[in-house]
């Protein structure tokens, strides 16, 4: 089995990276960063989203194990003194995989550029880069609404946890195959008027915004910022493809929601 490691950069992350690399050869797994079949991230979230990404043309054949070396993630729930229990169960294949679903955005334009595709694991976000965002928004290709306000947020049941929390946004177990679309400071009143809530969307649904006015738009993808021109639309729907996980031991959902916004004793 061939392996990767994805460090943070901080002193404890490199520390523990260079422990785990030393560990997994003694074991005669090979390093291999251009084709591992396992990545093990060490740091937070932030540092498997980053792995997510360099390896998102292959994310359907490589597994992520998440180390953290700060507080208790959603994508990374080992700890730091465990290092030697993991790298052992990684060396013995003591894991079975487990998938979630991602966010495929489709950036249109235009002209008669081919478009921009990206997979997300948390969220896509859509903002004008100096005036009000205006957005026609369609579901299945029937208008839904037209929106005014700061922004647009696409997220997945992992992500709903993330930023679209933050925006009011609900909860969603990863095992379902859905999206959910929430709005950025929304404008209404009596001339303007959006739904004002949450919508979540099944597999089988597509999600299609299209200017009203402006062309240019800040997307993200994730982590990522993406300035596009001359946009005629951008799509959103589940994936095709799916994250994989290593599992090693029960790593409970609604527990990890529990830990992080309502135990505030819990211990990372």
């Amino acid at each position: 089995m061939k392996f990767a490691i994805q460090s943070r950069g901080d002193a404890l992350s490199n520390e523990l990276r260079d422990t785990a690399m030393r560990y997994l050869q003694s074991f005669e797994l090979a390093y291999d960063e251009e084709h591992p079949d396992i990545v093990l991230s060490i740091g937070g979230d932030g540092t498997l989203l980053h792995a997510f990404h360099k390896y998102r043309n292959s994310s359907s054949k490589v597994a992520f194990v998440g180390l953290h070396t700060g507080h208790l993630g959603f994508y990374a729930d080992w700890k730091p003194n465990e290092i030697e229990k993991l790298v052992i169960s990684i060396a013995k294949e003591e894991f079975k995989f487990i998938e979630y679903p991602l966010l495929e955005v489709t950036v249109d334009y235009q002209s008669s550029e081919d478009p921009a595709t990206y997979l997300a694991l948390n969220e896509s976000t859509v903002k004008s880069p100096d005036v009000t965002l205006v957005m026609d928004v369609f579901l299945n290709d029937m208008h839904f609404e037209t929106f005014r306000g700061d922004g647009l947020c696409m997220s997945t049941p992992s992500g709903s946890t993330a930023y679209n929390k933050a925006l009011g946004g609900a909860i969603v177990h990863p095992s379902l195959e859905a999206i959910q679309l929430s709005e950025i400071a929304s404008i209404n009143n009596r001339v303007f008027r959006t739904v004002g809530s949450p919508l979540v969307l099944p597999k089988h649904h597509t999600c299609t915004l299209k200017p009203v006015k402006a062309v240019d738009f800040m997307v993200t993808v994730d982590h990522l910022q993406l300035l596009h021109k001359g946009v005629s639309s951008i799509s959103y729907r589940v994936a095709e493809e799916k994250v994989r996980f290593a599992r090693f031991r029960p790593f409970p959902f609604w527990k990890r929601v529990h830990d992080s916004f309502i135990d505030s004793d819990h211990e990372d």
